[in-house]
């Protein structure tokens, strides 16, 4: 009995691991956040696997369930749409359940947008801070204002409706000067990646509409010396 996060491509099917593909294989459940989604990768890898819903809209009603039937004996497999598991996805509920019913639970390696978009940005790796989706309204500027201090690097996720929307903020708090860079459709055939000052990249979305997914990194505040 066991639990598996398995990270998915989070574009091009190429990035699927061969061990991802013999885990979902031998898996007696799957797990998806949208199964439709899910099935287009079964079928692309020859998968042939039970599929089960799980989302943000039912994971409290389901994680007893799914903990009880991985209690009795069967191994279960947790994928998202893209990416990894638990990051701006569902899936830390599950995993935190597995632990505390003493189920073995292992993250399989593999996609997530994060880590190419900051190293594609060219702004300091070595630290940094994963923010994910800023609160939409409620607590949005509360989270800003707390940011401004922040010396690491730090990396947001975006909707493209409301990506301009965000640089623009990002430059109220951060200063229009501050480094930014803004990667879309990462792994896909239309991936693009542009860099500069916040008024240059709002400048440039201003005239070109944002499209895709789209991760946002931010420089940190300079330290003084």
């Amino acid at each position: 009995m066991k639990l598996y996060v398995v990270p998915t491509p989070i574009g091009n099917l190429e990035d699927m691991t061969f061990r991802a593909v013999r885990v979902l294989r031998e898996a007696d459940i799957i797990l998806a956040e949208d199964t439709r989604k899910t099935l287009i990768l079964l079928k692309h890898y020859s998968i042939q696997a039970h599929l089960e819903s799980y989302h943000k809209f039912n994971e409290h009603k389901n994680t007893e369930r799914i903990v009880e039937r991985i209690s009795e004996g069967k191994t279960v497999a947790l994928v998202s749409d893209a990416g990894t598991p638990g990051i701006s996805d569902p899936g830390f509920l599950l995993v935190r359940n597995c632990i505390e019913k003493g189920i073995e639970v292992e993250c399989l390696p593999g996609a997530t947008a994060l880590i190419p978009a900051i190293v594609d940005s060219g702004l300091p790796c070595d630290r940094f801070c994963f923010e994910g989706f800023l609160p939409q309204k409620k607590g949005r500027q509360k989270k800003l204002a707390q940011l401004v201090e922040e010396e690491r690097t730090m990396i947001f996720y975006e909707s493209p409706y409301r990506t301009l929307k965000c640089l623009e903020q990002f430059a109220d708090f951060f200063g229009n000067d501050r480094k930014v860079s803004v990667s879309r459709e990462l792994s896909k055939i239309h991936e693009e990646t542009i860099t500069g000052t916040l008024s240059e990249v709002i400048a440039h979305f201003k005239t070109t509409e944002p499209k895709g997914e789209i991760v946002v990194v931010v420089e940190g505040r300079k330290v003084k010396n």
